[in-house]
């Protein structure tokens, strides 16, 4: 099935975002018509395929992709770090505001569900993206300050000009109390984030940073970056505390999670 990752690489790479995600959700679902069979669940939608979809900019990654709900590893290990944790359990079941940004559409349906008693509640954003409720750059976030309750940021930080700034307007609008989940790509063989605004052609981007439109890769003073706003942050081997088995059966990778406090 070599073929199915090369040509959701492509289509990574060529098509534009907004764009991608309008035709994802149909697209998909045909392509894993390829992988029907048991040996993989997703814990968001309860799909069964024989594997996931490959996935990848860059570097295709096997066993990545759920087609029907296209929730990525980080996304189902973290789905069950959510349901599973109390205190992060508990803000969502007494249907606190979130605030969800660049949101996926595994969590976002999900969220949907949780919050249809009490939807506006449940705000998600992006600068450009046509599934967001509100449109605007992280670095300067059009609410007020102390207005949310938790904040999901997953794989974004890495985009923006200054995360540093980003991170401030975030701490900004979180109520004391408040909890975040900001995963992002990190590379754990570098001590030290590596970014540099002076490259900006994609082809440069993709080899140094891993994507064309990633502005720096994260090192392993990730954790630091996210104190220094402000935050209490803790980095969670969560997949770590799974059987083998269930690491099999859910695909979650090896990311850690990334949570953060105010307060």
């Amino acid at each position: 099935m070599r073929f199915v990752g090369k040509t959701i690489r492509w289509v990574l790479n060529t098509i534009p975002r907004p764009a991608l995600q309008r035709v994802a959700e149909w697209a998909v679902p045909i392509l894993g018509l390829f992988y029907i069979g048991k040996g993989r669940r997703c814990p968001i939608c309860g799909c069964e395929r024989r594997k996931f979809l490959p996935y990848g900019y860059g570097k295709v990654r096997e066993d990545a992709l759920c087609p029907k709900c296209l929730s990525l590893e980080r996304h189902r290990l973290l789905w069950f770090y959510l349901m599973n944790n109390d205190a992060e359990r508990e803000k969502i079941k007494s249907l606190s505001t979130i605030l969800h940004i660049a949101p996926e559409v595994c969590l976002m349906r999900q969220f949907k569900k949780i919050y249809i008693t009490k939807p506006q509640n449940y705000i998600t954003a992006d600068l450009e993206s046509p599934l967001a409720d509100m449109h605007f750059d992280v670095q300067s976030i059009p609410m007020e300050d102390n207005s949310v309750d938790i904040i999901i940021c997953n794989h974004l930080l890495e985009h923006v000009e200054s995360d540093y700034k980003a991170l401030q307007e975030m701490y900004r609008i979180m109520r004391n109390g408040g909890i975040g989940v900001m995963l992002a790509p990190i590379d754990y063989s570098r001590e030290t984030t590596f970014e540099d605004d002076t490259i900006t052609d994609p082809k440069q981007r993709a080899e140094l940073f891993g994507q064309y439109d990633h502005r720096r890769v994260y090192g392993k003073d990730y954790l630091e970056r996210l104190r220094a706003a402000g935050f209490e942050a803790e980095e969670i081997d969560y997949a770590a505390e799974f059987s083998d088995y269930a690491r099999t059966l859910y695909s979650f990778g090896c990311d850690h999670l990334y949570i953060v406090r105010k307060g």
